[in-house]
C-alpha cells in the first residue's frame, strides 16, 4: 500500500518584530518579506490583545518584496499587559503571525488616610491606596469584629490597607497572627498580605466593577470591644454572610 501524504503550501509572507517585549511608549518595528509579489495586492497588518483589535494598517511591499511598519505602543488600546499577536495577511490564504509581550506604565497611586470613628475610644487612622474606585466610608462592626470599607468602584481594581494592630487585628489563641476573612458583597474572597510588623498589617484586596461593601473580619478590635473567641468568630462570619446574602440576594 502506498501512503499519500498531504502537501501543505508554504505561506508567501513572513513577519517579525524588532524585540520580544515592549513597554508603553516604546517603538514597535514590524517587518518581513513576501516571496512572490502579487501586483496590486497590499499587506494588511493587525495587532491583537486577548482577541481585541489594537491596531490595523495596510500598505504595499517594496520592489524587493520587503516591508516595514512602525507604531508607538501607547494610547487607549494599549492598556493591558500580556501577550500581543501580530498577524500579517497577503492575498488569499497567505498569512503569518508573531507575538510579543507588552507592559503598560503603572500609575502612581497616592496613599491616603481615613480616620475611623471608634466610639468612646476615639478614632484610629487607616492608611490606604485604591486603584479603580473611591473609598466612601470606613466603619467598625463590633458584633462581628470587622472593619467595613465602603467603596464606589468604577472599574476592576485593588485596595491596599495598612491596619494598626492596636485597633484591629486577627490573632489565634496562642496570640500568633491569624488570617483575616474578607467578604465582598456577601462573597468570601482571597487577599494578599504584603507587610507584617509589630505595629500594623498591610493587606491588598482585589475587587470588581460594581463592588461596594468590603468586610475585613478579625478577632480583636479596639479595647472598648475586646477580643472574640474563635468559635464566636465562626458564628459571626456565617451570620454576616447570611445577612449580606439576604440583603443583596446573592446565592452562595
Amino acid at each position: 500500500m502506498i501512503a499519500i501524504l498531504p502537501v501543505f503550501a508554504e505561506s508567501l509572507i513572513s513577519v517579525k518584530t524588532n524585540s520580544n517585549s515592549y513597554k508603553e511608549g516604546d517603538t514597535v518595528v514590524i517587518s518581513g518579506k513576501v516571496t512572490t509579489i502579487i501586483v496590486g495586492t497590499p499587506i494588511t497588518l493587525q495587532i491583537f490583545n486577548q482577541g481585541n483589535l489594537v491596531d490595523v494598517a495596510q500598505f504595499n511591499v517594496a520592489e524587493d518584496g520587503s516591508y516595514s511598519y512602525t507604531i508607538i505602543a501607547e494610547g487607549p488600546y494599549w492598556s493591558k499587559s500580556g501577550e500581543y499577536t501580530v498577524k500579517a495577511l497577503f492575498g488569499e490564504g497567505n498569512d503569518a503571525e508573531t507575538q510579543f509581550n507588552f507592559s503598560p506604565k503603572l500609575d502612581v497611586i497616592a496613599t491616603n488616610i481615613f480616620e475611623v470613628d471608634a466610639g468612646s475610644y476615639g478614632t484610629f487612622d487607616v492608611n490606604y491606596s485604591i486603584n479603580g474606585g473611591v473609598v466612601k466610608n470606613m466603619l467598625i462592626d463590633k458584633d462581628i469584629f470587622a472593619l467595613i470599607v465602603i467603596i464606589e468602584s468604577e472599574n476592576d481594581g485593588t485596595i491596599t490597607l495598612e491596619m494598626p494592630r492596636e485597633a484591629f487585628d486577627a490573632k489565634k489563641q496562642d496570640q500568633t497572627d491569624d488570617t483575616f476573612i474578607i467578604i465582598i458583597d456577601g462573597i468570601e474572597v482571597p487577599y494578599q498580605e504584603t507587610v507584617t510588623n509589630t505595629d500594623s498589617r498591610i493587606i491588598t484586596i482585589n475587587f470588581e466593577e460594581g463592588d461596594s461593601d468590603i468586610e475585613i473580619i478579625g478577632t480583636t478590635i479596639i479595647p472598648e470591644f475586646g477580643t472574640i473567641a474563635v468559635m464566636i468568630l465562626a458564628v459571626g462570619i456565617i451570620t454576616s454572610i447570611m445577612v449580606t446574602k439576604n440583603r443583596f440576594q446573592i446565592h452562595i
